[in-house]
C-alpha cells in the first residue's frame, strides 16, 4: 500500500495537479463568460481543454481519497479483513496505472483532433488495397472510442483500396493517441490479387499531424505560391452523387505538398478547409525541422523517424511486430479491426522516453 501512495505522490507531481487545478478555474470562468460562445473556434477549444483538465483533476482527486481511505482501513484491519480489502488495493493500482498513462502525452497539442494521411507505396493493387486497410483499421479504432471521423479526401486504388485518403480523427487527445502511428507499415501476406498466390511485401505510409487551433498558426501563404485544381469529388452514387466539380486541390509550389478537399458541396468550403490543413502541414513541417536544427545544435547525429518503417504485419505467420517497442501480436485480424490499444501505449511509452532522452541531452 505505502508503493501505491509513493506513486500516487510522484504523479501528483508529475502531472502538477495545482497547475492544472488553476488553469481548470480559469477555462470554467472563461465558459461562464456569455462572449465565449460568439467564438466558436474559441469555444470548442476552450471545451475541450477543460473537459480534459477536468478529468484528470477529478480522477487524482477520487484516487487520493480512496487510497487515505483504504491505507486508514488496513491500519487497522485484522489479518483477514486485510485479505478482504486486497481486491480494493488491487483496483486502485489498476486505476493509478491508467492515471499514469496521462503521463505519456508529452508532445505539444496532444488533446488536439489529429489528421490522418494513409498513402500506399509503389506496388500498385496490393500497396492500395494495404492503404485502404490501414485506414479502415484506423477508422474501427476510432469508432471503438467513440470518436468521429470525417473524411476530407480519397483518392480511390485502380482496383482495391487507396491511392491516397486523408480525414480527420476528432476525439479526447486523438493526435496524442495516433501520434505513434506515424511512419511507414510494412504489411507481408499471400497476394490475394496474384493468381500464383505468392508471398507479397507492400508499404503504406502513415502521415499524422495535430489540428493546431487557427491563433497559433501564423502562415501567410501568398496566391502565387498556390496552384488551385478543381474537380468532381468521389462518394456516392445514385440521388447522393455529386454532379458538379465542387472539390478543390491546392498545391503548395515551394515545396510540392499538395492537400484536396472533397468534404462538402461547396467549392468555397473545400477551399477554406484545403487552405488550413496545408497551413498545418506547413507548421508541422517547421516544427520538425526546428527539431533536427536544436538536435544538430547539441552534436547529435539524431536518426530522422519521418518516414522510417515502424511496424510490420505479417499476417501469412500471423503476428505483428512494433519495430521500436518490440511488441508483438498475435491476433493480427483483431488489429485490423481497430484493436489498437495496446500497440499505441507501447508507442507512447517509446516517445516519451525518447523525449526525455532528448531533454536530458539538452540539460548536460
Amino acid at each position: 500500500m505505502q508503493e501505491l501512495l509513493e506513486k500516487l505522490a510522484s504523479l501528483r507531481e508529475y502531472l502538477d495537479i495545482p497547475g492544472k487545478t488553476r488553469r481548470l478555474n480559469e477555462l470554467d470562468r472563461e465558459l461562464s463568460d456569455p462572449e465565449l460562445w460568439n467564438n466558436a473556434g474559441r469555444a470548442r477549444q476552450v471545451t475541450q481543454e477543460a473537459g480534459s483538465l477536468r478529468r484528470i483533476v477529478e480522477d487524482y482527486t477520487s484516487l487520493q481519497s480512496d487510497a487515505s481511505g483504504l491505507s486508514e482501513m488496513l491500519e487497522i484491519a485484522s489479518e483477514e479483513e486485510q485479505e478482504m480489502l486486497a481486491e480494493e488495493q488491487a483496483s486502485l493500482q489498476t486505476r493509478v496505472d491508467d492515471l499514469y498513462r496521462e503521463t505519456l502525452f508529452t508532445m505539444k497539442h496532444s488533446d488536439t483532433p489529429a489528421i490522418v494521411r494513409v498513402k500506399g507505396g509503389a506496388g500498385g493493387t496490393e500497396a492500395q488495397d494495404w492503404a485502404g486497410m490501414l485506414a479502415r483499421m484506423y477508422m474501427r479504432w476510432a469508432e471503438r472510442r467513440g470518436y468521429k471521423v470525417d473524411i476530407l479526401d480519397e483518392q480511390p486504388g485502380d482496383q482495391a483500396g487507396y491511392q491516397s485518403i486523408e480525414f480527420i480523427i476528432r476525439g479526447e487527445k486523438a493526435f496524442g493517441m495516433m501520434a505513434p502511428e506515424h511512419g511507414v507499415h510494412r504489411l507481408v501476406r499471400v497476394s490475394p490479387f496474384d493468381a500464383n498466390n505468392r508471398r507479397q511485401t507492400s508499404f503504406a505510409s502513415v502521415d499524422v499531424v495535430p489540428e493546431v487551433p487557427e491563433e497559433e498558426i501564423d502562415i501567410h501563404i501568398p496566391d502565387s505560391d498556390l496552384r488551385r485544381d478543381v474537380f468532381r469529388s468521389q462518394g456516392a452514387g445514385g440521388q447522393g452523387v455529386n454532379t458538379t466539380d465542387s472539390a478543390v486541390r491546392l498545391t503548395h509550389l515551394p515545396t510540392g505538398i499538395a492537400v484536396a478537399s472533397q468534404q462538402t458541396r461547396s467549392q468555397i468550403k473545400n477551399h477554406e478547409i484545403a487552405l488550413q490543413i496545408l497551413k498545418q502541414r506547413l507548421y508541422d513541417i517547421e516544427m520538425r525541422k526546428r527539431e533536427e536544427e536544436e538536435a544538430k545544435a547539441r552534436g547529435e547525429q539524431k536518426k530522422i523517424e519521418w518516414g522510417s518503417q515502424i511496424r510490420s504485419y505479417v499476417l501469412d505467420k500471423q503476428y505483428i511486430k512494433d519495430h521500436r517497442t518490440g511488441v508483438m501480436k498475435h491476433n493480427p485480424d483483431d488489429v485490423l479491426d481497430g484493436d489498437l490499444d495496446d500497440l499505441m501505449w507501447a508507442g507512447l511509452e517509446w516517445l516519451a522516453g525518447k523525449r526525455a532522452a532528448d531533454d536530458a541531452g539538452d540539460d548536460e
